[in-house]
């Protein structure tokens, strides 16, 4: 069950697509708004704050603006309670945990198909699967738009309100062929040949509509409120997922088993788009996708910029203290290195087209794996030497169809935290348990301490002796045990090369994302040919580690802005000080004060040029974490006034104590 906990009342949402793969609903919600604050008070309550301190008067009409702020803040503050205490403790089923939901979301699918050629005679059915939080359904007809949306719901409604039955009638192959074809139905027509059981079922929405389809289904349309079930929005897709194939309408659409729970849904969905990332991205001046330069391709400005540096330092700093030697290699390579790994045979849909140098064709590369084979191919390798552990921020490319790009989440070049390890057979649960322990450790540090964790094993098709998988498997068993993790068993579901270990992380909303993974990897040993001398001097094939532990920095990054709502911690916010000075006057004081900042290694700013209520503003809306307010008694007493956007207003410092105090909480991962 999902349960969505009582909301604070002072908390702020990030934003996801909700119903994208990358992510999936949270199993609880407990929405964190405790780092929001409103602008407009907390400019005047940090304007109040220096006047008291510096013995400015405060005229009249400053307090009156005050006061009025103040009360609509507890006026918005008391709203948002009471619409969070109707949300304590609402129970949102899964498809999983309900079978009823399940139903529920499979009819409306069909009631959504039926309502549309009631009202659209011309379009031709595809699929309408259930999805996660709801169900779709693909049409080809001319494009939809939001007010059409409106009068399918409408005529859903009526359907749903006629109570019809939902019967289920076995037919011949052939008789399915023929009602098919008396409908003009092709693209149903194709999925009956990919169907290859028999008899064919359809089901039947009262004596007005039917389709092809093995349920399950509830057994009357009555059985679905009205109230819950919503639709959502439109969307092209390419029929079979095929830009070759036509573009089709997509629907999608909401169900669940009350009116509740799809207030519930959608409170959580529209608080979550508050921390959409490609929102942020442009907001907080993080990254863009340049069209002049393509889709999918990331520009990271000089903010992102700066945190992707602070995450990297942090990356490296930890994988040589665990005893990765660190790589660069190259971004293209010869075709003929990709014939050898596999890559032209199982993975060229993906790859990029080949370029012609010289006579000879080159690749982009899509992986790092092979580069790290020929690093570990240059010289030959005693049984001594291992475990043998390389790494690299190695940034790959792979193509995507242009409508599957999204934000920092799908994209067509990003940067990969890969690394290889190259060990024994009984080195494989050492190895595997070290990297469990790397990969805490790195998480822990961006604040992500739940994940969900699935070990793969053995596929029906696969490379590799029955010994060997039975040896990997229980090794990646073995180390999760070790380290205390509970994890679920994923039978079959490990690559054809050897079993593996993914783990998925749980931001602030709940929300799980595919983030790390760890493959035991018999094939490219073999493709390679690599070898080490054994205590015998016999020729021998080592074992090959393939993990990542944060996915891609791009994807990664992403999760982060959602995760904080692009409230970055203190230690990784791209800017960490404001200097604000209340005159111009004070300017070269300020300068003084930046300068020492960043001569300390704290990502100060100095901004000026407006009067120091926009500054203050300014600062609030860029989510800076620290202020410093510069007036005459300032400069005269070397300190700053100091508001924390975490902690409030920290009163007057010394400039060295405002150093010190924020070295110590960056050093910790604290906030002041």
């Amino acid at each position: 069950m999902l349960i969505l906990q009582r909301m604070a009342t002072s908390s702020s949402f990030i934003s996801t697509p909700l119903l994208k793969a990358s992510s999936s609903f949270p199993t609880h919600f407990l929405s964190p708004l405790k780092h929001c604050v409103s602008a407009p008070s907390t400019e005047f309550r940090a304007l109040a704050l220096y006047r008291n301190r510096n013995g400015v008067s405060t005229s009249s009409a400053a307090v009156a603006t005050e006061t009025q702020v103040s009360t609509q803040d507890d006026k918005l503050k008391e709203t948002q309670k009471e619409k969070s205490d109707k949300l304590e403790k609402v129970v949102l089923p899964t498809n999983e945990s309900s079978e009823s939901l399940l139903r529920i979301r499979h009819t409306c699918a069909h009631v959504m198909a039926m309502a549309v050629q009631k009202l659209f005679p011309d379009a031709k059915v595809t699929i309408g699967p259930w999805i996660e939080n709801g169900f779709y359904y693909d049409f080809d007809m001319e494009p939809l738009t939001d007010k059409e949306l409106k009068r399918i719901k409408k005529e859903m409604d009526r359907i749903i309100g006629k109570n019809l039955p939902l019967i289920r009638e076995e037919i011949s192959r052939d008789e399915a062929q023929r009602r098919i074809t008396a409908l003009n139905e092709p693209y149903k027509l194709e999925i009956l040949d990919s169907i290859k059981e028999d008899p064919i079922t359809i089901y039947h929405i009262g004596n007005e509509w039917w389709d092809l389809c093995a349920g399950p289904h509830v057994e009357y349309t009555g059985k679905i409120n009205r109230k819950a079930v919503e639709l959502e929005s439109i969307a092209g897709a390419y029929w079979r997922g095929d830009e070759k194939k036509p573009m089709l309408q997509r629907i999608y659409g909401t169900a669940w088993e009350s009116e509740d729970q799809l207030k519930a849904y959608l409170h959580f969905k529209e608080e979550a788009k508050r921390r959409d990332h490609r929102r942020l991205g442009q907001v907080l001046d993080l990254f863009s996708i340049q069209n002049d330069a393509g889709g999918g391709l990331v520009f990271w400005h000089p903010k992102g910029a700066i945190v992707r540096h602070v995450i990297e330092d942090l990356w490296k700093k930890i994988h040589i203290e665990r005893g990765y030697d660190l790589l660069y290699t190259p971004h293209v390579a010869k075709a003929d290195l990709w014939r050898i790994s596999g890559h032209l045979d199982f993975y060229k849909e993906n790859m990029y087209d080949q370029m012609n140098i010289e006579d000879e064709l080159y690749q982009l590369r899509p992986m790092n794996c092979p580069y790290h084979i020929l690093i570990y191919k240059r010289r030959p390798h005693s049984y001594h030497d291992f475990p043998i552990r390389v790494a690299e921020l190695g940034t790959v490319y792979r193509y995507e169809l242009s409508g599957s790009l999204h934000g920092l989440f799908r994209v067509r070049g990003f940067t990969q935290d890969d690394a290889h390890i190259f060990c024994l057979e009984d080195q494989i649960k050492d190895e595997i348990r070290g990297v469990l322990d790397l990969t805490e450790e790195l998480l822990l540090q961006f604040g992500f301490s739940k994940y969900e964790v699935n070990l793969s094993t053995r596929p029906e098709k696969s490379v590799g002796d029955d010994d060997i998988w039975v040896k990997a498997t229980s090794a990646l068993r073995d180390a999760l045990d070790d380290k205390g993790w509970s994890y679920q068993i994923d039978d079959g579901g490990g690559a054809f090369y050897g079993p593996k270990i993914d783990l998925k992380i749980e931001d602030a909303l709940g929300r799980k994302w595919q983030c790390s993974t760890i493959q035991v990897d018999f094939n490219l040993p073999q493709r390679f040919d690599i070898t080490y001398v054994d205590s015998n001097s016999e020729k021998k094939r080592p074992i090959m580690i393939h993990r990542a532990v944060l996915g891609s920095l791009e994807r990664f990054f992403g999760v982060l802005i959602e995760h904080y709502a692009g409230d970055f911690p203190l230690w990784l916010s791209p800017v960490q000080a404001h200097v604000l000075p209340v005159t111009d006057t004070q300017l070269d004081y300020c300068k003084e004060v930046t300068n020492k900042l960043k001569a300390n290694g704290i990502r100060g700013e100095l901004c000026h040029g407006e009067r120091l209520p926009k500054l203050i503003r300014n600062s609030e809306m860029l989510k800076i974490p620290l202020m410093a307010v510069v007036g005459a008694k300032e400069v005269e007493t070397g300190s700053v006034t100091v508001r924390s956007r975490f902690g409030g207003d920290l009163g007057t410092m010394a400039i060295d104590d405002f150093v010190s105090t924020i070295k110590s909480a960056i050093e910790s991962r604290a906030s002041i």
